[in-house]
């Protein structure tokens, strides 16, 4: 475990500098077994992109019986993902919501709101299909660093 912390450290920082220079830092959250085919999130220079996420129960990578425990669990994944990579939530400018039943809105709203401190980022929210793993949730967005935006954006006014 201390080994898995330690090179997670590592990766990240050595991620940094080359992001700094405008090279690609991928992140990806340690998981038992095969690794997957991608990143949880690219982080090129001061902006995020962060894959889709889904809100598994971390023992059984399902789904929770909980529609407001799943929300949390795909929130706080997408959390990982940008403070992993040195940025906040709200840095984040984009947001997409796939949701596999729209009566589901409200009680996701109510979740989300909880993650952001300052204004929310522009969202989607998109009724699709079923979901991998029985997930009704999938949450993908991109983060821009705060002093990349510049003096003309609307929060540094």
């Amino acid at each position: 475990m201390r080994t898995t912390i330690l090179a997670t450290a590592a990766l990240i920082l050595c991620g940094a500098v080359a992001a700094q220079a405008g090279e690609r830092q991928n992140v990806v959250e340690p998981r038992p077994g095969t690794p997957l085919p991608f990143s949880d999130g690219v982080r090129v220079g001061d902006t995020l992109y962060v894959a889709g996420h889904l809100g598994l129960d971390p023992k059984t990578q399902q789904a929770p019986a909980d529609v407001e425990l799943e929300a949390r669990l795909v929130m706080d994944g997408v959390k990982r993902t940008v403070e992993a990579a040195g940025f906040t939530m709200d840095d984040l400018v984009s947001v997409t919501v796939f949701c596999s039943d729209l009566s589901r809105y409200d009680t996701f709203n109510g979740v989300y709101r909880g993650y952001f401190k300052g204004g929310f980022p522009a969202r989607a929210f998109i009724g699709s299909g079923p979901l991998l793993r029985g997930a009704r949730f999938e949450v993908l967005g991109v983060a821009v660093r705060a002093t990349a935006r510049g003096a003309g954006s609307a929060a540094a006014r």
